[in-house]
């Protein structure tokens, strides 16, 4: 089972807790994303690269 993480949703400025997001790089850094509870957009959160390394496992 994955790390529950925090996200901060920009759109509706509201936090939350989830388990269901996936790892993506982009220009070299590392991201938590996830689909927003509160809409159709992705919510953003970035990792260091010890955390991703980890939580891609």
């Amino acid at each position: 089972m994955a790390e529950e993480l925090s996200f901060y949703d920009v759109k509706t400025k509201s936090k939350f807790n989830t388990s269901e997001y996936e790892v993506r790089e982009k220009s070299g850094r590392f991201f938590a994303v996830t689909k927003s509870p509160k809409g159709t957009h992705e919510c953003w959160r970035v990792l260091s690269k010890d955390q991703a390394a980890k939580l891609k496992k």
